[in-house]
């Protein structure tokens, strides 16, 4: 297991941008694919975006194409997701998770941070 805990949340107007960061401890970090999820209110939890365990491939949902960039420090044993030109919809809460296999479905992620909330107002 791999502890995860996110940073970087908080509100923004639309258009502007947010970076988010997800510190891992435990086992080594490089050895799992990582996600960024989120879950707005009255929704499903969705992937947002993932990044095998090298960097060298990714995975975005198509609502976050060209806006969103998600990228990993190994050595820091950090993941991120820069988000640029938010919009409303974007608002939700936003999770990081590690998994051992690529890309992963959501129940292939065993283990998540706490959250961190982004709300974007217009």
């Amino acid at each position: 297991q791999v502890q995860l805990a996110e940073s970087g949340g908080g509100m923004v107007q639309a258009g502007g941008s947010l970076r988010l960061s997800c510190a891992a401890s435990g086992r080594t970090f490089s050895s799992y694919v990582m996600g960024w999820f989120r879950q707005a209110p009255m929704k499903e939890r969705e992937a947002v975006a993932k990044i095998m365990r090298s960097g060298a491939g990714t995975f975005y949902a198509d609502s976050v194409k060209g806006r969103f960039t998600i990228s990993r420090d190994n050595a820091k044993n950090t993941v991120y997701l820069q988000m640029n030109n938010l919009k409303p919809e974007d608002t939700a809460v936003y999770y990081c998770a590690a998994s051992g296999s690529w890309p992963g479905r959501a129940a292939d992620f065993g283990s998540w941070g706490q959250g961190t909330q982004v709300t974007v107002s217009s």
